[in-house]
């Protein structure tokens, strides 16, 4: 029987920025309430912290500290553990274990989780189809929610090309700045969204005068095709969609790249580092490695002389021309 007043927390974090639509419309058609959590601050990294092992990457530190904000006010936490959505490709291992790093770091927390892996055979409809069950006995129900999720989140993506973010994602069309500079920031929708982490360097990025382009912007198969020319034997899906739109935007005549990690991320410290050494005799390129030790002042600063370099740079072109 279907039941209207189940309330499922969905994390403000990791895939949120990539799923978060397909993932809302999809509880809503079974008639789930949805609660995602606020949006990151001090206290919420200060809470993940504190649970999260000394190994754990800055952004799993924050997805648990947004699952501590909400554990208790939600009969069940959407948490996916997915594994490959690519044949012949991985995601970080963060993604396969996430389940049970949620239930590892909490002593009562009602893990919704749906497994993804194309690797084993197991497809997104599958895994949708699959966690449907739990809130409907009627297949129809279920495959016309499927269907509407993917509606919703193709929407989302399209949006995204389009250097439009949905409001799931900003209230503010901080990226909708115009500027003298054109500066590709690449990193994860996880670190570059987030509003304690990402955002505020784009806003300040804004503030210099610079128009910025994501990794969004570039659509998934044509990066991952791009990718490429950095590296043919790179096999983390997201890492080379990375890769592809440093490509993407190297072709499009960016003025500067500006790369952030989420300290200590191994699979982005490797892909980053195969970039720099591939396109760094083209334009200048900054890496931001992101950490909750994080100086508001240096990052200014930082941010500042790049841009600074950026301006002379472009200074010099326009003299040669």
């Amino acid at each position: 029987m279907d039941n209207k007043k189940i309330r499922v927390g969905i994390v403000r974090g990791l895939l949120y920025y990539k799923y978060t639509a397909m993932w809302e419309e999809f509880l809503k058609q079974l008639g789930c309430e949805t609660l995602i959590s606020p949006t990151t601050n001090k206290e919420i990294l200060s809470r993940g912290s504190s649970v999260a092992i000394d190994e754990s990457c800055l952004a799993v530190k924050i997805f648990l500290g947004h699952v501590d904000c909400i554990k208790d006010k939600v009969d069940y936490i959407l948490i996916p553990r997915i594994e490959s959505l690519i044949k012949d490709e991985l995601l970080c291992t963060k993604f396969m274990g996430l389940p049970d790093v949620v239930r590892n770091s909490f002593d009562s927390v009602n893990v919704l989780d749906f497994n993804i892996s194309l690797k084993e055979g197991i497809s997104p409809k599958h895994a949708f189809l699959k966690l449907g069950k739990k809130f409907s006995s009627n297949p129809f129900k279920i495959r016309n929610a499927y269907k509407k999720a993917c509606l919703a989140q193709t929407k989302f993506e399209r949006d995204m090309e389009k250097g439009i973010i949905p409001k799931e994602i900003l209230n503010e069309g901080v990226l909708n700045n115009k500027g003298s500079l054109k500066i590709a920031v690449l990193g994860h929708p996880y670190n570059v969204y987030d509003e304690f982490i990402g955002i505020p360097i784009i806003k300040k990025l804004n503030k210099l005068n610079a128009e910025i382009k994501t990794v969004e912007i570039v659509e998934p198969e044509l990066a991952r095709e791009l990718s490429k020319n950095i590296s043919e034997k790179l096999y983390w899906t997201y890492n080379k969609e990375i890769l592809g739109a440093a490509q993407y935007y190297l072709n499009k005549g960016i003025d500067g790249i500006i790369f952030l990690i989420s300290f200590p991320c191994g699979p982005d410290s490797l892909s980053i580092e195969l970039a720099i050494q591939k396109i760094k005799s083209r334009v200048p390129i900054m890496v931001l490695i992101l950490d909750e030790l994080q100086a508001e002042a240096g990052l200014q600063t930082r941010l500042e002389s790049f841009v600074d370099i950026l301006k002379m740079q472009k200074g010099i072109d326009y003299a040669a021309n």
